[in-house]
């Protein structure tokens, strides 16, 4: 068994990582599609004032690139290095999109970069415009297989585990590529990074022009920013939506812990939108509900229940059963492949086998788990519920602030006096930070609640940690740290 120490520093370095990471990625997203749309203006109109636009903001997004490519490198060797037992047990699965997006969207997207920078005095307008917007199509295909990646772990499709390979293999791959858990991720995570290049280019602009420094670049600018973050902020919304959706008939004890849902509810069940939850006596406090909102959320519909948390967990309980039985016929068929029972126990139990390996924490020998620690196992698979309920909170508030700003900032770009608006100009500078918090915050929902998973339901992130020993650990997270930190 590994220290459950270095288990919780390794979840923790790469939370850490991705997170820097991800500072990058969304502004990547957004000004790709911003600098395209601009020198599509440049190329139709042929005034100099939207090269010049392109140029800066192109400048920006390369720097940006290059600091996206460096902090996620090192993200991909933490799979072999702090998680060896996850990339040996769905290495075969989870690998195969990410060689796509490097072989596919990572040349095409680093290829398009260079010819973008230099093939200005080398490549006609129309050509170079192709270039941009190859680029911004690399950019967002490399998004695509990234998070077919991270949709197969919240729900995993397509893949069945082998008892003579002792791990999980594809026999579906257009199931992991059309997994609508991942489908629902892409589009919102894409959106976001749309509204996060709007509000950079916007909140740049206002500098600008509050210092009446590049007024003809920063006002443009401004105006393109206002009316691309509008139709951004409102698809994200949208999008969201759907990604709810999904997760109610995929992933519905991390939507129950979303919405501190203890107990199942009467269609249509009440959107809390406050209250304290409280994991000792599975209630919430001073809750303020909003009637009927949930269950059209979550299910479209006014007859469909949601599962509460303890609904779930005596689910979870049954499955754990179930995963005993799974690894019992696991246990006879690598001691004699060719038990016929064995097998067919082993095929009627397989997808309970990860509910069965909760146990691993409690015990080594799982079929003699006692009742109490099948109870603590399917406990085990709420995540904290504090936590989510708020951070969902916060980015949700932030992605309906974000729309209100929009909408404001593309009247005022309609009525073109946004640049005699201090105060708006001022806020817009402020709004900066806005859509990083909600990005971060949309990320910790979605992994956080997946605990206490590496693949929902398939393999408990416990038991796919390295065995490292803690100085190890703490000596890297510790690097990564310092040196992620000195970079931005």
């Amino acid at each position: 068994m590994i220290d459950q120490t270095v288990v919780e520093l390794s979840r923790l370095q790469f939370a850490l990582t991705a997170m820097y990471h991800f500072l990058f990625v969304p502004l990547t997203l957004g000004l790709s599609f911003m600098v395209a749309i601009m020198e599509s203006v440049y190329v139709m109109t042929g005034k100099e004032i939207w090269r010049r636009m392109t140029l800066f903001w192109g400048v920006l997004f390369g720097i940006n690139f290059a600091m996206g490519v460096a902090t996620g490198i090192v993200m991909e060797f933490q799979f072999g290095m702090n998680w060896s037992y996850y990339s040996h047990y769905v290495g075969d699965i989870f690998g195969a999109p990410l060689a796509i997006e490097g072989l596919m969207a990572f040349f095409l997207e680093a290829t398009f970069v260079g010819l973008f920078f230099f093939g200005w005095n080398r490549l006609s307008k129309v050509k170079h415009l192709t270039v941009t917007w190859l680029m911004a199509l690399g950019t967002n295909l490399s998004a695509v297989w990234i998070l077919i990646a991270n949709g197969w772990m919240q729900n995993p499709t397509g893949a069945v585990f082998n008892p003579e390979t002792m791990r999980m293999e594809v026999v579906d791959f257009m199931a992991v590529v059309f997994n609508p858990v991942a489908q629902a991720k892409f589009v919102h995570t894409v959106s976001a990074g749309y509204v996060t290049g709007a509000v950079f280019v916007m909140s740049i602009s206002a500098l600008s022009l509050l210092r009446n420094k590049h007024k003809d670049l920063a006002r443009r600018s401004f105006a393109v920013a206002a009316a691309f973050g509008l139709l951004s902020s409102l698809s994200v919304v949208v999008l969201g939506d759907e990604s709810g959706y999904a997760a109610s008939e995929h992933q519905k004890m991390k939507l129950a812990a979303i919405e501190a849902m203890w107990e199942t509810e009467r269609a249509p069940a009440d959107f809390t939108a406050f209250g304290i939850p409280n994991q000792q006596t599975h209630q919430n406090d001073y809750a303020v509900k909003i009637p009927y909102l949930m269950g059209l959320i979550a299910t479209r519909s006014l007859d469909q229940p949601i599962p509460g948390i303890l609904e779930l967990v005596e689910r979870a309980e049954h499955r754990v059963r179930g995963g005993q039985l799974a690894y019992g016929a696991l246990e006879r068929l690598r001691a004699n492949k060719n038990d016929v029972e064995a097998r067919e126990m082993f095929d009627r139990h397989w997808q309970d086998l990860g509910h069965g390996l909760l146990l691993k924490r409690y015990r080594e020998d799982i079929l003699n788990a006692t009742p109490e620690q099948i109870s603590q196992a399917a406990m085990d698979t709420v995540p904290r519920v504090m936590p989510l309920f708020w951070t969902f909170r916060v980015m949700a508030g932030l992605g309906f602030y974000l729309i209100a700003f929009f909408a404001l900032a593309f009247y005022y770009s309609c009525r073109n006096n946004f640049q005699d608006k201090r105060w708006f100009l001022t806020l817009a500078l402020w709004t900066l930070p806005a859509p990083w918090i909600a990005i971060e915050c949309g990320w910790f929902v979605a992994e956080y609640g997946r605990q206490p998973w590496a693949v929902d339901g398939v393999l408990p992130t416990f038991y796919a940690a390295s065995g490292l020993a803690l100085h190890q650990i703490v000596l890297t997270l510790a690097g990564f740290t310092a040196i992620y930190t000195a970079l931005i």
